[in-house]
């Protein structure tokens, strides 16, 4: 079997490539567990027919018109939109929709961590974070600080590690300190105070 015969590959572009792009879309988005993309071909596949049910108009409005003898590069550039803009699109709408409060009375909130959803939000905030052996561990998440997303691990990298005074307090930087990582293997518990910084923004 030739997959490079011109008729499989406009099947392919055509069925798995819009519902493709869909799913990368969705998954930059809202991160979860990792799935083999040929695990995903129905998925895909679906996903893609979906598109063309919501676009069914203009793509009837388009193919029983002459634009593709008279206006052949208008033409190329609505399926392109058809089959690699709409998808993006649709996610992008789907995902603002999910957002929206009486949406998730209905089905769950699309960023299923915790984590995610905090540190996804991009921002500052002092931290203390609990160990299991009951140590703490203080600093500043910043601009340049980071913290991993589904389906990695949970792991913060906090840009300055500061020392904590007798009542629990922030009281200085910790000299030299070029910050700090805590695996989530090793934390209880994360508290976060606002830092002030988002308001100057």
């Amino acid at each position: 079997m030739n997959i490079w015969d011109e008729n499989k590959l406009i099947i392919f572009i055509a069925f798995v490539v819009p519902g493709f792009i869909a799913i990368k879309t969705y998954e930059l988005l809202a991160p979860s567990r990792y799935t083999e993309s040929s695990k995903q071909l129905i998925d895909a596949v679906s996903y893609s027919c979906l598109n063309y049910a919501i676009l069914l108009w203009p793509i009837f409005l388009v193919e029983n018109s002459s634009v593709s003898q008279n206006y052949p590069d208008l033409y190329i550039l609505f399926w392109s939109f058809v089959l690699f803009i709409a998808p993006i699109f649709w996610v992008f709408a789907w995902r603002f929709l999910r957002l929206w409060s009486f949406v998730q009375s209905l089905i769950p909130h699309p960023i299923q961590k915790p984590w995610d959803f905090v540190f996804g939000q991009r921002r500052c905030y002092w931290i203390i974070v609990t160990l299991k052996d009951g140590q703490k561990v203080a600093g500043k998440f910043g601009p340049n600080s980071f913290a991993s997303s589904a389906p990695s691990e949970e792991q913060i990298y906090l840009e300055e590690e500061w020392l904590l005074n007798e009542e629990g307090g922030f009281e200085r930087q910790a000299e030299q300190s070029a910050g700090v990582i805590i695996l989530s293997s090793e934390i209880r518990s994360v508290e976060f105070y606002n830092s002030g910084d988002d308001e100057d923004e």
